[in-house]
């Protein structure tokens, strides 16, 4: 009985974090969802947060402690997903957006990180992290460019959020105070919005006054090409790189489009292609998406991922927004 006993456990501790993470955590239908979760239950020793249990909140106040690694927020910040692709906000100084590929079509954020912050760099049975960010923006995510250099989110003196689950849609709203780049202190709200059928996750953002350079942009990977266009009617545009620059060297699609007259340049950065925005009070809108060939049913080829861009800046050019 003991022998048996011993050999179930050794049994349970080889299986991988993606099997274990299967068995505390269900799926919903719904094809769109947002979520933040944050541990309890534990305590910080400096910088790092040390044992509690993940549960799910509505709304959070960054740490004071809290930064890169804390581990006191599963997946390091609040996840929203439609049908098609799972994206996580690092809710920290580097202010990137990441992307989760996903095998089905149902939700599978609440599966996520459970475990701690290894497993989804694996190929777990759901689909896994796929996206190197590194010291770049990920893709859509908010900087500042400054002296040919986009500097992050390193003093801000507090960041709130929220998620909103609703029955058409899904969102992440993130309101700054105090982000201070270059001498200059602004608050930024940020609206992340997400709806079920489609691939791409509308971004809102609203600063408190007006100042140069507040951009974003797509991270380069493996030198791949940056791709252009502009609609018909010159208000609306796209960059986007296609090709093999996901974690697992898959076929992955990474595009934003914005509206021109928003948009004072592009430049291109040390680690990413931007979008450097006009100095506005006003709420802007562009969008961002990611399209992986491992999808269920998903976009396999460059000329497939140009024909769906295409498509999307035709519905702009008519209507002014997807």
């Amino acid at each position: 009985m003991k022998i048996a006993k011993i050999v179930t456990a050794a049994i349970l501790v080889s299986l991988t974090s993606c099997q274990v993470q299967n068995k505390k955590s269900t799926t919903t239908n719904s094809g769109a969802y947002a979520e933040i979760s944050v541990k309890e239950g534990g305590k910080w020793e400096g910088r790092k947060y040390i044992g509690g249990t993940f549960k799910n909140v509505q709304s959070l106040k960054n740490a004071p402690e809290h930064t890169d690694h804390s581990f006191d927020i599963r997946y390091e910040g609040p996840g929203f997903e439609n049908k098609h692709m799972a994206y996580r906000l690092y809710l920290d100084w580097r202010n990137a957006i990441d992307l989760f590929g996903k095998y089905s079509d149902t939700i599978v954020l609440p599966k996520v990180g459970l475990d701690g912050f290894q497993s989804y760099h694996e190929k777990c049975e759901w689909g896994s992290d796929i996206l190197k960010a590194g010291k770049a923006m990920g893709i859509g995510s908010i900087g500042r460019y400054v002296n040919k250099q986009v500097l992050h989110f390193n003093e801000v003196d507090s960041t709130l959020v929220n998620v909103e689950n609703q029955k058409n849609f899904s969102a992440v709203n993130v309101n700054y105070f105090g982000w201070k780049t270059a001498n200059e202190k602004i608050d930024l709200k940020s609206k992340l919005t997400v709806v079920p059928e489609e691939r791409y996750v509308k971004h809102t953002f609203t600063p408190s006054k007006k100042i140069d350079g507040i951009c974003t942009g797509i991270v380069k990977l493996n030198k791949l090409e940056l791709i252009q266009k502009t609609s018909a009617n010159k208000k609306w545009a796209y960059i986007a790189t296609y090709g093999a620059q996901s974690m697992f060297s898959d076929n992955l699609g990474l595009a934003i489009f914005y509206e021109t007259a928003t948009v004072e340049n592009s430049v291109e950065g040390v680690d990413d292609h931007l979008l450097v925005f006009k100095p506005t009070t006003n709420s802007v809108n562009y969008y961002f998406l990611g399209a992986w060939e491992k999808e269920k049913a998903g976009i396999k080829t460059k000329e497939e991922f140009l024909t769906y861009l295409d498509q999307k800046l035709t519905i702009l050019n008519k209507k002014n927004q997807l």
